[in-house]
């Protein structure tokens, strides 16, 4: 669900950017009264968790769809409201900047629809209330993982048409966008459902609420080791087993317009984005940036396009996955840490 520049128009990116920044201030300042040194590690493995994770586009059988963890909301439940959409912020950054992944214009729409719906309606109102005293509370993760990725969903239709610079009509697309996430948002709840009892099983005191009554503990610094070791795992291996479907996004576009990619205007703030994209992106599309050119040159040489694309593509990925991983662990470990040293404790 990572909206691309050519959906937005400036005038709704300046916004959204605006909105995600006043949120992130918020945020920060909130994490800045509250937060305990033992969550800044967790914060930055969880955010190469998550970074990992949504590498790993899931097939939705009979649509020729795929989708991807959004996390926002195990973010939420572990870290709380304001640190989470820190790190889903963190998360989102490295992919626009590193990877190409999502448009620069559109980051704060991203953010906001990744971020604000999670952490500020999904987790508060939905999964805490039915979740407060189960175990792990898999229906609350459930239908708060879908209502958050239905809100993000039709949060990318509404921008869209504010923007009004792409032919997709709000009717069609949003009849597109919603049924297709609810499919993702069932996998999701399963997800967090999985990952909110691993953690709450290993390490009762890491969730900021009773979601366990209870069990043993051990270590934080255990718990850290392990999500690192899984969040290694994911992003370096099976991040090769990734649907090759298009997501949940790109499948509406392709249903109402007819194709999955639109091309943004190359004049203006479009063009001078697209420039430092460019120049930012090591692994545009979590790959080598020479990749796509030695592959269609050794397919035009020889005729053998397999041959020519899966070492490249399975090295160039496996690296991505880690590089990204770290470069999102050590983002939002730098936020967290920086934040607690300005609270001058």
């Amino acid at each position: 669900m990572h909206m691309a520049d050519a959906l937005i128009s400036p005038a709704v990116g300046g916004t959204m950017w605006a909105a995600s920044a006043g949120l992130l201030a918020f945020c920060a300042r909130k994490v800045r009264q509250t937060l305990d040194d033992k969550m800044i590690p967790l914060m930055g493995v969880l955010g190469a968790f998550i970074f990992a994770a949504q590498m790993i586009n899931f097939a939705i059988p009979a649509t020729g769809s795929s989708g991807h963890l959004g996390g926002g909301l195990i973010l939420a439940i572990l870290l709380g409201p304001y640190a989470s959409f820190l790190v889903i912020a963190s998360v989102l950054t490295v992919q626009a900047f590193f990877f190409a992944d999502g448009g620069l214009l559109a980051l704060g729409c991203n953010i906001f629809n990744l971020g604000f719906f999670p952490a500020f309606i999904a987790y508060p109102l939905i999964y805490k209330p039915l979740a407060g005293g189960a175990r792990v509370g898999w229906r609350g993760a459930m239908l708060a993982a879908i209502l958050g990725l239905q809100m993000g969903a039709f949060g990318v239709v509404m921008e869209t048409t504010m923007s009004g610079i792409s032919d997709l009509p709000f009717k069609t697309f949003v009849l597109m966008m919603q049924p297709i996430h609810l499919a993702i948002g069932i996998v999701e709840g399963l997800v967090t459902s999985a990952v909110i009892a691993f953690v709450s099983k290993a390490r009762p005191a890491s969730i900021p609420w009773p979601a366990s009554g209870d069990g043993g503990s051990i270590g934080l610094g255990r718990v850290v080791i392990r999500l690192l070791i899984i969040a290694a795992f994911v992003g370096g291996g099976l991040s090769w087993f990734a649907s090759s479907h298009p997501d949940g996004l790109e499948w509406a576009m392709g249903k109402v317009s007819g194709k999955e990619e639109l091309e943004k205007p190359n004049v203006g703030i479009y063009k001078h984005l697209s420039t430092i994209q460019e120049k930012t992106a090591v692994m545009p599309d979590y790959d080598f940036k020479s990749a796509e050119s030695s592959m269609v040159e050794a397919v035009e040489t020889t005729g053998v396009q397999q041959q020519a694309k899966w070492p490249a593509v399975n090295a160039g990925t496996s690296i991505a996955g880690l590089v990204g991983g770290l470069a999102t662990m050590v983002l939002a470990g730098l936020i967290g840490y920086g934040l607690r040293r300005c609270s001058g404790v």
